[in-house]
């Protein structure tokens, strides 16, 4: 592994996350979901719990921040502070990819850091799907002991690898490896795309597998194949072709109703576009049991952590105000509306 590279991709994909060109604005499918409006609620604000069960614990909220940066000097300091208020606040937080330390051992020091800032927290831990199957077992679960995971993330991501300059697009036999780590992992093992959505036929694929929640991360936030595009040489021939594949994926929306027809064994965790808690509302009444947050919490966390709170508290009031305007006293009521 060329460690400056690996720094320099790190730093690149926060920087250009940022960049509104690489959000798939309006595909997510949410603005066509309209909650209906009760005029008659009949509950006080104070009333409203956004308690969330799942995993098999009781969450003070249904949110978490999602897997962004990992493996640099900057994603030590973004990364514990968000651990720290996910901590005070009860949200949970994906770090981001844990490869490096499968070639740099000292890269653990970064997760040790993180879960020294919030011993508490509920912290998922993470990894490429094509780089789990080239590790073995003992490596990945090496990976969460040093961060002390609560779960972990096996991220899905063909596009992203197609386009990424670095990019390693070896997926045979990911299924497998996927079954394998399930049974070996002493934390529960959750999927996620990357901002690609989920296919019908792919969530079937994965029932009975093992895996406990898959996170759908569709169409309509930021869109990797964009961000690789933009890394690579303009005549670059993966740069082109990105151009051709930007609006790539299935909605939010949509790869949620697939895993709800679907009725799995496992839950459906969504984020991709999700933009505040009026969008959470409708994911959750849609029938999602955790809403992530990429993105927006990263803008904020950049500007210090009073932004970052701040933005988190708006984000539980938003929910809180569509429950009462929905006559939603806890989350099970809302999951009722539609």
């Amino acid at each position: 592994m060329d460690l400056k590279q690996f720094e320099k991709r790190k730093k690149d994909h926060i920087r250009l996350s940022l960049n509104m060109e690489n959000q798939a604005v309006g595909f997510s499918g949410l603005d066509l979901i309209q909650l209906e409006h009760e005029a008659l609620p009949d509950l006080d604000f104070s009333e409203i719990s956004i308690k969330s069960d799942s995993l098999e614990q009781t969450l003070q909220t249904p949110f978490y921040i999602n897997s962004m940066t990992a493996g640099h000097a900057e994603a030590i300091p973004l990364n514990t502070m968000m651990a720290r208020l996910c901590e005070q606040k009860g949200w949970r937080m994906a770090v981001g990819s844990q490869r490096r330390q499968l070639k740099d051992l000292s890269a653990q020091k970064e997760w040790k850091q993180v879960r020294k800032a919030a011993p508490k927290a509920f912290i998922i831990g993470n990894l490429g799907l094509s780089q789990l199957i080239t590790a073995n077992v003992k490596e990945v679960l090496q990976l969460i002991e040093s961060l002390e995971a609560n779960a972990f993330f096996i991220h899905l991501n063909a596009l992203q690898e197609c386009f990424q300059p670095e990019g390693t697009p070896l997926f045979k036999g990911g299924f497998q490896a996927i079954e394998v780590l399930c049974k070996k992992s002493p934390v529960p093992i959750l999927i996620k795309e990357t901002g690609c959505g989920i296919s019908s036929k792919t969530l079937k694929r994965l029932k009975n597998s093992g895996v406990a929640a898959v996170d759908v991360s569709g169409l309509g936030g930021t869109h990797w194949g964009r961000i690789e595009g933009q890394r690579s040489d303009p005549q670059n021939l993966q740069s082109l072709s990105a151009k051709t594949f930007q609006n790539w994926g299935i909605s939010t929306v949509q790869s949620i109703l697939n895993g709800i027809k679907l009725r799995p064994d496992y839950e459906l965790w969504a984020s991709g576009g999700v933009r505040s808690g009026l969008d959470a509302a409708k994911l959750i009444a849609l029938g999602a049991n955790a809403i992530g947050f990429a993105m927006p919490a990263l803008g904020h966390a950049l500007k210090g952590e009073d932004s970052l709170n701040h933005w988190m508290n708006q984000i539980e009031f938003e929910l809180k105000v569509a429950m009462l305007c929905t006559n939603s006293k806890q989350l099970k009521n809302l999951k009722t509306i539609i």
